[in-house]
């Protein structure tokens, strides 16, 4: 059983019990967050709105770090022009805790109104 999850515009596949890096999240370490299903499989698989509505995934965030440092030159040939910059990616680690799939009740149709007939008001 695992599903792929959308965080942060990209997309993971996750089992329970998996951990993952994803970009920075507003959450407290040890907070409870929930992640949106795209695609579900338990023998079948799930895809669309209506048919990941009752998927649930939730995570444990488990720590904030920052990722290795990616170095970025640029320069031009005989111009003297040359630039140097760095970047570290803000990430939260998540812990997947539980992956569930939820029964939908049937669906009930609405029962039919009585429909008053006209003259039998008693009168």
């Amino acid at each position: 059983m695992y599903a792929v999850v959308e965080t942060g515009g990209k997309q993971y596949r996750v089992e329970e019990g998996s951990s993952l890096l994803v970009d920075r999240l507003d959450a407290e370490q040890g907070d409870k967050v929930s992640l949106r299903p795209v695609m579900f499989r338990d023998g079948e698989v799930l895809v669309g709105e209506k048919e990941l509505a009752s998927v649930k995934v939730e995570a444990t965030v488990a720590e904030h770090l920052r990722g290795p440092k990616v170095k970025v030159f640029k320069y031009k040939a005989k111009k003297g022009y040359r630039r140097r910059a760095g970047h570290r990616s803000e990430l939260t680690k998540l812990e997947v805790t539980s992956l569930k799939l939820q029964k939908a009740a049937a669906e009930k149709k609405p029962a039919k109104k009585a429909v008053k007939e006209e003259g039998s008001d008693g009168s």
